[in-house]
Order: C-alpha cells, then structure tokens, then sequence
C-alpha cells in the first residue's frame, strides 16, 4: 500500500492512480489461512538468513500438491532448520513437517474461534489499508495546495482535482470493503 500513489499532471488536467485495490487484494487477503492451501499464506513469512530478511519463496521451491498441504523443498539445508521455526513462530497456527530439505505444512479445518480470530485479523487489515488510502489523499492534497499556493494551478483546477481524488478514494475503500467482506464470507464458510 506505501506503494501507492495519486499523480497530477498538469498538462492534461488529469489524475493518474496506482491501484489501490490491487496492491491490498494480493498481500493482504491471500495471506490469510481459509482451510485451504495457498502459496501466498507465505508471503509475509520473512527468514533471517545471510544477514537480512529474505521471503521463503527466495529460499526454496513452493508447491501445493494437495488442496490441503504445502510443500517447501528447501534449496540449502542449513535453512530448513530457520524456515521451520520461522513458520512455526508466524500467526499461520501451522506445525511444519520436516524431512531433509522438504518442509511439509499440512492445512488443518479450521476451527470456530480460528475463524473469528482469522475475521478480526481481516478486519484490523482492512482498516490499515483504508488508513494508507486517506494518507495517499491527504498527501495528494497538500500536494494540490503546494502547486496552488504556487500559482502552478488555478483554484478550479484545484477544486476539481481535489474532487477527483476524493472520488478514487472513496472508489478504493469501497474496492477494500468489498475484497474484505469477500474474504470474510469465505472464512466463515463451514
């Protein structure tokens, strides 16, 4: 989400977003466990090996071979040792199964009050991003009110722009709301 932005370009008048309901639908609903297996449920898993942090899928091979199981074959075996505790210290509520360099993380059902937790994690993540949104509109804004009090652009311009990304960013929290209550459908399915 720090990785969106609103851009004004004078010349055209004209307003230029980076998604913001894209970059929100991958990292942030994916990661979160729904009873079935899914790679990117790893992807805010960091290792720290070799002086840094490095994500699991920068460290071995990633597969699903069963809707509920998957499979890391690790590619240096003095990082299964890392990854496993890793994993097993993560919010995943996942006990890895080690054997050599093959990690295995078996999907257990979840259970009601998983489920409820998996909904206030969702939650707390939902207004996260709607938070990065309203600070992408204030800092478009005071970028407005610079280029204005700058004579770069007429106040029109100003109240139209002003205007136009009010409306993106009310179209990309209804974008998060509708993502979120997708995701909560599909974790509190039985």
């Amino acid at each position: 989400l720090s990785q969106t932005w609103i851009d004004i370009n004078l010349a055209s008048g004209t307003l230029t977003v980076d998604n913001c309901s894209s970059g929100i639908d991958c990292p942030y609903t994916s990661t979160l466990r729904t009873g079935r297996a899914n790679t990117n449920m790893l992807d805010t898993i960091k290792i720290d090996v070799y002086g840094q942090l490095m994500p699991i899928d920068q460290l071995a091979t990633i597969s699903v071979p069963e809707a509920r199981l998957i499979s890391l074959q690790v590619w240096d075996k003095s990082n299964t040792q890392l990854i496993e505790s890793t994993i097993q210290k993560s919010e995943l509520g996942i006990n890895p199964q080690v054997d050599g360099q093959t990690i295995r993380l078996r999907i257990p059902d979840l259970t009601e009050e998983r489920r409820k937790d998996l909904i206030k994690i969702l939650k707390g993540m939902n207004e996260k991003s709607k938070v990065s949104i309203r600070n992408i509109r204030r800092e478009a804004n005071e970028d407005l009110k610079k280029k204005l009090k700058d004579k770069l652009i007429s106040e029109d311009q100003s109240k139209n722009f002003e205007k136009n990304i009010q409306k993106l960013t009310d179209k990309n929290i209804e974008n998060i709301e509708k993502i979120s209550s997708d995701k909560e459908k599909e974790i509190s399915q039985i």
